[in-house]
């Protein structure tokens, strides 16, 4: 049998296959995700997160460390706010000395080059779980991104790289981008989550800060899953709005979206690998359905390949150890 072309020459090893190979993962490719949580030497795992937990500042700072020492360059911040500091204002949000502002002084003390980003978004603060202010029962928006704007500087002011607002109200990369300037904060850039949908698979997150809705739901704010135009739509408002980061979440039920953003814009993509994404192969993993460590880097892979040049995920430390 005569072939002018055998294709699956080029499959022959692991060698020629890594030769060619057109996605390539690295420990730099990773954001990893960080809950804080009050008290000091506490580290309490998340029933819903197998592996993942919640920690003090110091065991934030000593997994700081453990993450730049592996090549991992990017930390992303939430709290887990004690109900006692929960109202519908969201002030905590913004005091000087909340759980997030010294937790990032902390961090950039400790580790001063790792680039530290924060969640901007009222959820942990709120009374009502919801990622803003509520008025009669209503999320309210222009209410929320004054409030958010405040947040926004107060992280900037403790030394935070990039903000990171996850709300999806309207208007606020705008108003954030513009009390930067007006407040010299001229370095902190803005990743936007700008395709975030309403999805299912954020379950375990909000166990892991006790931040879910209190009544309804996050649908009149978040995405439609259904939609594909109305991400480009919101990535492009946000770029004219000042963003220099966008990402699409969750990842790997969006990977098409992450793929129509990738070919739209011309600044960096970033895609969140989300808890119940995480969660799945967990517990597939423990049941002996699926092989982890490969399920791990074949997701991650599908996430770069689809265009996010940035990924949040709870696998971080795991896929940079499998891949070294």
């Amino acid at each position: 049998m005569y072939l002018q072309r055998r294709n699956r020459i080029l499959r022959t090893n692991a060698a020629i296959r890594s030769l060619v190979a057109e996605t390539i993962l690295t420990p730099s490719d990773f954001i990893a995700p960080l809950f804080i949580n009050e008290g000091t030497d506490y580290k309490q795992e998340i029933p819903s997160m197998k592996g993942y937990y919640r920690m003090s500042i110091d065991n934030t700072i000593t997994e700081a460390k453990e993450l730049w020492a592996m090549g991992i360059k990017c930390v992303l911040l939430f709290v887990k706010a004690l109900d006692e500091v929960k109202d519908n204002t969201g002030k905590e949000a913004w005091n000087k000395d909340g759980l997030m502002q010294r937790t990032i002084k902390a961090i950039k003390d400790a580790v001063p080059e790792m680039v530290v980003m924060t969640d901007v978004a009222l959820d942990p603060y709120s009374i009502y779980g919801h990622d803003g202010i509520v008025e009669n029962g209503e999320i309210v928006n222009d209410g929320t991104v004054e409030a958010l704007v405040k947040m926004s500087l107060s992280h900037a002011d403790a030394g935070a790289d990039f903000v990171a607002p996850s709300d999806m109200m309207d208007g606020r990369i705008g108003a954030i981008r513009a009390a930067l300037e007006q407040n010299n904060f001229t370095k902190v850039g803005i990743m936007a989550y700008s395709a975030k949908y309403a999805s299912c698979f954020y379950g375990p997150f909000r166990d892991a800060l006790d931040s879910a809705p209190g009544f309804g739901d996050k649908k009149t704010y978040q995405m439609n899953y259904a939609n594909r135009i109305e991400a480009i739509k919101e990535v492009m408002m946000d770029l004219e709005e000042g963003a220099d980061i966008v990402m699409v979440k969750p990842a790997m039920a969006y990977l098409d979206i992450i793929r129509e953003v990738k070919n739209t814009v011309d600044v960096p993509v970033s895609a969140y690998h989300v808890s119940g994404e995480y969660a799945m192969i967990k517990a597939a993993a423990q049941m002996g359905w699926i092989d982890e460590n490969k399920a791990i880097i074949e997701s991650l892979t599908s996430i770069k390949r689809a265009g996010a040049d940035l990924i949040a995920t709870y696998f971080a430390k795991d896929a940079v150890k499998l891949l070294t």
